[in-house]
């Protein structure tokens, strides 16, 4: 079976963009020009479903229309409102580059390569895929929904090489027009979406089948071949202390997991401990202090991309007020929490708080 590239270079476009332009979804930053939209767009979709994502873009731009407005904004800001998208080094360095911009590009995305890639969190994927989305320059964009489509095109079986991105790019270099790049660009990304899934791909409705050799091989659900990832679960416990009405969190440190986040007090439960050992452990680690009383509140669970956290949290009084750093702790009320960026985690217990306030609370 021959494969488009490039001999049927044409028919094949003519057919995905065909596809393409009847079946497309509206998306919120689909149809417009701005690059500073399509930048925003382009790494909240990194590691993120399209219809987790809707949301936190609308709010997002309301917050943050321009790239002036994120870039004069402070950081716990810009963290607060990705807050519950994970990755946080993704709000990160889209606050350094826009900084940088700011000052080196007269707050505009520039459309060179050479000075795009340099930029913080700019790296191959989202500086090819500015140039092609924002400004039709012709750089193919290589996402995992590309990358399956594009070894299923081809029946390339072994994807586990570190040059298979290299080889499937110099592939997609001969397909993608000169103008209209960022259309096929979309076009391989919605087909990947929408019909050619990593599981039980709908090759009935796919408009390109007769250009894929897995397809005609009767391989398509075995290309590529699943990875296999460990997957740790933890279990941590946290103090819910509270003070005349105001309740006390930590800052967490400014490099590693969920740097500069704030959270409850507590920590990771070692192998042998109970949990009311775990929680006296990590206060008096954390704050210097011990726990007079500390009774069961709830359980949550959030599973991040390699394990899963059990947060066991205990609403707890403790023998003697703690002396704190006033840089990394503060007492805020329940209301206070809508300022203060935190793991997904914690933000399930403070709305558990915010439910329990709310059946407590006469009308």
């Amino acid at each position: 079976m021959s494969h488009p590239l490039p001999l049927q270079k044409y028919s094949f476009l003519l057919t995905l963009l065909t596809w393409y332009r009847a079946s497309k979804r509206s998306l919120p930053w689909r149809n417009i020009v701005d690059p500073y939209k399509i930048w925003v767009s382009e790494i909240m979709l990194q590691q993120t479903t399209v219809k987790a994502v809707i949301p936190f873009y609308q709010k997002w731009i309301q917050r943050f229309p321009t790239l002036e407005s994120l870039a004069k904004a402070p950081l716990q800001d810009i963290l607060k409102t990705w807050e519950g998208l994970g990755y946080y080094q993704r709000a990160r360095n889209m606050h350094r580059a826009a900084k940088i911009m700011r000052q080196d590009h007269h707050a505009c995305i520039p459309s060179d390569h050479a000075s795009l890639i340099k930029l913080p969190g700019f790296g191959p994927y989202t500086t090819a895929a500015v140039l092609s989305l924002a400004f039709d320059q012709p750089y193919s964009v290589l996402d995992a929904n590309v990358r399956r489509i594009m070894v299923r095109l081809l029946r390339i079986k072994k994807t586990d090489g570190s040059n298979l991105d290299k080889r499937l790019s110099r592939k997609l270099h001969l397909l993608i027009p000169e103008k209209g790049s960022g259309e096929f660009n979309q076009a391989l990304m919605e087909l990947g979406a929408l019909i050619c899934k990593p599981h039980s791909p709908s090759c009935l409705l796919c408009p390109v089948w007769t250009f894929c050799q897995a397809y005609h091989t009767g391989e398509q659900e075995i290309i590529p071949s699943p990875k296999k990832r460990k997957f740790e679960k933890i279990e941590a416990v946290v103090g819910i202390i509270q003070d005349r009405g105001k309740y006390l969190i930590q800052k967490r440190p400014s490099k590693g997991l969920l740097a500069g986040l704030w959270e409850f007090p507590g920590g990771k439960r070692n192998k042998g401990e109970t949990l009311e050992y775990a929680l006296a452990r990590e206060i008096k680690e954390e704050l210097d202090a011990e726990i007079q009383t500390a009774s069961y509140l709830t359980r949550v669970t959030h599973a991040y991309t390699r394990f899963q956290v059990v947060l066991h949290a205990y609403t707890c009084i403790l023998k003697d007020t703690p002396r704190l750093q006033e840089d990394r702790y503060r007492w805020i009320t329940l209301n206070g929490f809508k300022r203060y960026p935190l793991p997904s985690g914690s933000v399930k217990i403070v709305r558990y708080l915010e439910e329990k306030k709310k059946k407590t609370t006469p009308e």
